[in-house]
Parts: C-alpha cells; sequence; structure tokens
C-alpha cells in the first residue's frame, strides 16, 4: 500500500458530469406534477421551507421535486443540497444533472431571465443576482462564488443611494467555465468558454475563452494550454 508524504498531491476522477444521470423514476415525475397541479407557486413557496434544511431522503426529494415543479423549466436530475433557497424561480430554466449547493441562493426577478445549462456544478453558499443571468453547459462554480447583476445608479445626489434606480445589466458565463471559490462577476460581464477565474477575484471586465484570469481586480495570466499543471487557483472541493 502507497502512502503519500505530506504536501504531496494526487489526481483523483471528478464524479459529477462524468457518468450519465438516470431519468427520474416515475414515482417523482408524478410527484412533481400532482404538486405543481395542488400547490400553485405561492404554495409550493411555503411548503418548501418544511424541507429546506433536512439531509433525510424524504426532505431531499420534497426539495427537488418543489424546484422542479415550480420553475419554468427543468431537467431529470437535478440535486438540491440543505439550505439552498430561491426568489422568482418561476423565471429559472434549469438543464439536465444540475447541482446546487447548501446555501447556495438564486436571487432571480419577476420579469428576468435565469438559464442553468447542462450539468452545471453550483458549491455551497453561492449567490446569484439572477436578474438576467445565463449559465452555460458543465459550468463549475465555486463555494461562495457570486454574481452580481445590477446595481444603483446613485442618481440623482440628494436621493439615497438605495432608493435610486437600478440599472440591469446581462451576465454571460460560457460553457465549460470554471469560477474560483469567493470569486465575484460584476453586473455586463461575459466569461468566454472555457475559461478559469481565480480563487476570489473581482471580475470587472469580459474574460476571453480558454483564458486565465486571477486578482482583484481580475487580470489576464495567461491562456490555457494542453501542457497545463495541475491548477491551484480554482475552486476545489467538488465531488
Amino acid at each position: 500500500m502507497s502512502v503519500n508524504r505530506a504536501g504531496e498531491a494526487r489526481l483523483v476522477q471528478a464524479v459529477h458530469g462524468r457518468h450519465e444521470r438516470p431519468a427520474d423514476p416515475d414515482y417523482q415525475t408524478g410527484l412533481v406534477e400532482e404538486l405543481r397541479q395542488s400547490y400553485g407557486r405561492a404554495g409550493l413557496i411555503d411548503l418548501y421551507g418544511r424541507f429546506a434544511t433536512g439531509d433525510g431522503v424524504v426532505d431531499t426529494l420534497m426539495r427537488k421535486a418543489i424546484w422542479q415543479a415550480i420553475a419554468r423549466s427543468c431537467g431529470t436530475g437535478l440535486q438540491v443540497a440543505g439550505g439552498a433557497g430561491f426568489k422568482h424561480p418561476e423565471t429559472f430554466e434549469i438543464g439536465n444533472g444540475v447541482f446546487i449547493g447548501a446555501q447556495a441562493y438564486i436571487q432571480g426577478r419577476f420579469d428576468g431571465t435565469c438559464v442553468i445549462g447542462d450539468n452545471v456544478w453550483i458549491g455551497p453558499m453561492a449567490y446569484f443576482d439572477a436578474r438576467d443571468l445565463v449559465i452555460e453547459d458543465c459550468v463549475g462554480w465555486g463555494p461562495g462564488a457570486k454574481v452580481l447583476g445590477s446595481t444603483h445608479t446613485a442618481l440623482p445626489l440628494d436621493v439615497p443611494i438605495i432608493r435610486t434606480d437600478l440599472e440591469i445589466k446581462p451576465v454571460r458565463i460560457g460553457a465549460w467555465a470554471d469560477i474560483g471559490t469567493n470569486a465575484t462577476i460584476l453586473p455586463g460581464v461575459s466569461i468566454g468558454k472555457g475559461a478559469i477565474v481565480g480563487a476570489g477575484a473581482v471580475v470587472v471586465s469580459d474574460v476571453e475563452p480558454f483564458s486565465v484570469v486571477a486578482g482583484v481586480p481580475a487580470k489576464f495570466i495567461r491562456w490555457r494550454t494542453e501542457a497545463d499543471p495541475v491548477l491551484d487557483i480554482s475552486h476545489g472541493g467538488r465531488s
């Protein structure tokens, strides 16, 4: 048996996104439809509170079923960890095989757009100002990472900023991108396909596909290549 010496890294296979998600069982499909017909949107939001934080089989099933029942559209294989929350979930379009981590929060808007593609992994305590947000397929989203999709105009000056109008700007996260732990994506930013955003970065401008950015504010570090070493600037912790 080999023993790793202290400080040595080791490679293991990723789990999320590598294997095919089985179709949801028939009983779950039936449950989703029954919930939708029986409760309506307001009732489903109230019902969610009963199951939002538990770790048991019933809590896990009901969280998943309620998200599927209340979203504008939702694929199969959804996983919703305890404490995950939402606002205006009726605007969400969720793909297949999506994982939403513990205490993640997605804040939509009644007239907004929130699209989450297939096989997206969202880490614990992530936050999304999802008023105009598109996350494409196979994105990894680190624990505590955030999207800010709007800002106050701060005008006129004789009015408290919190009372001034909100300006909503679209945020777009390209397929295969990886967003590091505690990174922040500011309003109007697009992250290109396959890009890596380093942990703790504050991204104030668009990121090119297959590039690596890091820092505050985030700056271009280099292009990704086939010869890349194991990166330690992303989020890790994904199972």
